[in-house]
């Protein structure tokens, strides 16, 4: 048993992290005041390999793996999860295309979003559900050669700023409820589509989140995804995949809330003495530290284990339900450890906390995750 990382994988590290500092950092602040999102950052990840870096080089990414794009994820993370996003999730969605789809829709869609060019969003949350992915209701009825789409899309990541999207769409109505949907590519701007930005978010500011309405949407049926009428099942797979991610995003996140933490206690006296020479201090930080190892830990087995074709859904579920708690855990202590500066703007630490909680909601709120793992063990 081995836990060390490859050189090639140390040297993605390392250079993920440089890119991070470089490019990322000093845009920051700004981008999460003004919500801004910037292509610009995304294009520059793709010409180093970061955009889409777990694609096969066969269909223009870097080949890392599912492990190699979680280092990349965790490193961009721990300068900012937002923007992060904007590069890592650029390939949101194209999860399904490269497990699921055609040959050539794999070599039409996946080179463009790997050089940077074009972005993907998974249009799957609808407003009256999220988690409860059976509840969607979005319909794509068959006509002649082609779907017409009808129905709204919440919380979408990249919504205004994507290329095309994969779409959750119930096409067999008549089956039973899991057996009715199906995945459908759907170009951003075909007619009939509405997206509209959500401002004032919590976190994640840099983002783009949108909701989305399709009213008569007409797209070939040849953009269908895999098999028609297995759409829950495949993305069922997807969300099992796609939040070993998110679990890097809160590893990150864990972790430049410990160093900068760190950082402040040994700078910071209180009483006479260093802030980090008091036992409660250290609690807090050894506290934070151990969380993070094993997190760590979780997550680079889950990962591992899907690129040996060995995926472990169950640990994939643990391990995001322990990223959400942790980010939220180490988030709220380094807001105490910085005292009243850790509540201004002055220091991250206060972004970092805004930016934590949705580690706890999306891509399965942490009591979807529970009963996810509950029910594996109750079948063991």
């Amino acid at each position: 048993m081995d836990f060390e990382l490859t050189e090639e994988l140390k040297m993605l590290k390392e250079m993920a992290y440089k890119f991070a500092v470089a490019e990322i950092a000093p845009l920051s602040q700004d981008c999460d005041e003004k919500e801004k999102y910037i292509p610009e950052i995304r294009k520059k990840a793709a010409q180093n390999g970061l955009v889409g870096a777990w694609i096969p080089e066969e269909y223009g990414g870097a080949g890392a793996g599912i492990l190699g794009n979680t280092i990349i994820t965790e490193e961009l993370s721990k300068v900012d999860m937002g923007i992060c996003l904007n590069v890592v999730a650029a390939t949101f969605g194209c999860e399904s295309i490269y497990q699921y789809g055609t040959e050539e829709q794999k070599k039409f869609y996946l080179p463009p979003i790997c050089s940077g060019e074009k972005v993907c969003a998974g249009a799957y949350t609808e407003p009256n559900a999220g988690t409860d992915v059976a509840g969607y209701k979005t319909r794509a009825v068959k006509d002649g050669k082609d779907y017409i789409i009808n129905g709204n899309k919440m919380f979408i990541t990249n919504g205004t700023v994507c290329d095309f999207m994969v779409a959750q769409c119930i096409t067999n109505p008549e089956e039973k409820k899991h057996n009715s949907f199906s995945l459908i590519i759907v170009p951003a701007d075909a007619k009939g589509i509405t997206r509209n930005k959500i401002h004032g978010k919590m976190g994640i500011r840099a983002s783009d989140t949108a909701e989305i309405a399709l009213e008569d949407v007409r797209v070939p049926q040849a953009n269908l995804v895999g098999k028609e009428g297995q759409g829950f099942r495949e993305l069922m797979h997807f969300f099992d995949t796609t939040r070993v991610m998110v679990s890097a995003q809160a590893l990150g996140i864990s972790e430049a809330c410990l160093e900068t933490s760190i950082k402040y206690v040994k700078e910071r006296t209180a009483f006479g003495a260093p802030l980090g020479s008091y036992q409660l201090t250290q609690m807090k930080l050894t506290e934070m530290a151990i969380r993070i190892e094993a997190l760590r830990g979780l997550i680079y087995k889950a990962a591992w284990l899907i690129d040996q074709g060995k995926p472990d859904y169950t640990l994939a579920a643990m391990a995001k339900f322990f990223g959400g708690q942790t980010a939220v855990f180490c988030a709220n202590y380094a807001v105490e450890l910085h005292g009243g500066y850790g509540y201004i703007e002055e220091y991250p630490v206060q972004k970092w906390y805004r930016d934590a909680k949705i580690l706890e909601l999306y891509e399965g709120t942490k009591e979807a995750e529970i009963m996810t793992i509950g029910r594996y063990l109750q079948t063991r």
